[in-house]
């Protein structure tokens, strides 16, 4: 009874709390706090490995981002003419665990050069250290349920986890339900997301909000020297 309620407190109302909280949260740090919304990047305190770090977690976190996005909430319906749900999943095994491997190993950098650098480790803050740290643990479980998925090449467990993520966005009811023979794995690495979610507007990803597309239409500036 007790494990029944927790299952539908953590896949059934925790999903809404930490997308109140993100969306709502990113506001009020918007409105009230526009002094911190930045990336707050250490590279002028140090750059060595920071590009090859940087562009492999970055691209890693990009490719997984979306790859979830359309992979979880596309229903099977869309591409069921043209592409089965055990070749969704191999490609999902493949690109994912690409991707996965990037991120991990590039975040892994970037934390081991928050800890062991100095001067970067002085301007890093305690939640800086903390979404970072949760970052790459979700990195590693992505990359271990990999492993796991090679046992359902069927693509009945990804299709479990895309009806549970199309019910809380769309509101259909009962989500928890599909959450209730999943494999521990997998039942992790969800409630690990739903905690970066949650503290997404307590910490510098808030910066992602300001990708910078104006820069590509915007007008050069022009800079004379004082008369």
């Amino acid at each position: 009874m007790f494990i029944e309620y927790l299952q539908h407190l953590i896949y059934g109302y925790y999903p809404y709390l930490a997308g109140t909280v993100f969306l709502v949260g990113s506001l009020i740090r918007f409105d009230q706090g526009q002094y911190t919304w930045k990336t707050g990047s250490s590279q002028m305190l140090s750059s060595k490995n920071m590009r090859l770090a940087s562009n492999l977690f970055h691209i890693g976190i990009i490719v997984i981002f979306f790859g979830h996005l359309f992979g979880m909430l596309t229903p099977h319906w869309v591409y069921a003419p043209f592409l089965s749900a055990g070749a969704k999943q191999i490609i999902a095994i493949v690109i994912g665990g690409i991707a996965g491997v990037m991120c991990l190993i590039g975040g892994a950098m970037l934390l081991y050069r928050r800890f062991t650098n100095p001067r970067v480790k002085a301007s890093s803050s305690t939640m800086d250290n903390l979404i970072l740290g949760l970052l790459v643990f979700q990195a590693g479980l992505g990359v271990i349920s990999v492993f796991f998925s090679l046992g359902h090449l069927d693509g009945q467990m990804m299709l479990t986890l895309a009806g549970w993520a199309q019910s809380i966005v769309f509101f259909s009811g009962g989500s928890a339900d599909f959450m209730a023979d999943v494999g521990w794995i997998y039942k992790l690495h969800v409630f690990l997301g739903l905690t970066i979610i949650l503290l997404f507007p307590f910490t510098r990803l808030v910066h992602v909000w300001s990708v910078p597309f104006g820069y590509v239409t915007r007008r050069y500036q022009l800079v004379r020297k004082r008369g």
